[in-house]
């Protein structure tokens, strides 16, 4: 028995075909999904999708949204994904870099809080090349 996992952004569809499980990050914890699993709308942190095809397991970066788990189909809506495969390693290195650069250099609570925001993002992306290479 497989799920059908859709992954959409405001501009594209990232994913959509059948998986055996998925583990995604929400604000209360990671979930693991599986089949027949109970009926769940929950709020999508910054944090990696671990897809499982078969045997193999894939990982895309999510960017914080929404998911609806029901019926065999899993619908998550984002506001950026990217499929682990697809982020340039030196890219994120650096960007990863920068952002913790910014961080040092922010100076009251807005900047703080989009210094933070900036290097979550920055963090998940390496985290999900990191995931790839093991």
């Amino acid at each position: 028995m497989t799920l059908n996992l859709c992954v959409l952004t405001p501009n594209r569809i990232v994913w959509d075909s059948e998986v055996k499980e998925i583990i995604l990050s929400t604000n209360s914890g990671q979930i693991g999904v599986l089949p027949n699993h109970a009926p769940i709308a929950t709020a999508v942190d910054i944090g990696i999708l671990r897809i499982r095809l078969n045997d193999q397991w894939l990982t895309m970066a999510l960017m914080g949204g929404f998911a609806r788990i029901g019926n065999n189909k899993i619908t998550i809506l984002v506001n950026d994904a990217e499929k682990s495969s697809d982020i340039d390693p030196e890219e994120a290195q650096q960007t990863l870099e920068i952002a913790e650069a910014n961080l040092t250099k922010a100076e009251g609570k807005r900047q703080l809080i989009e210094a933070n925001l900036s290097l979550r993002r920055a963090r998940t992306r390496v985290e999900a090349i990191n995931m790839l290479a093991q």
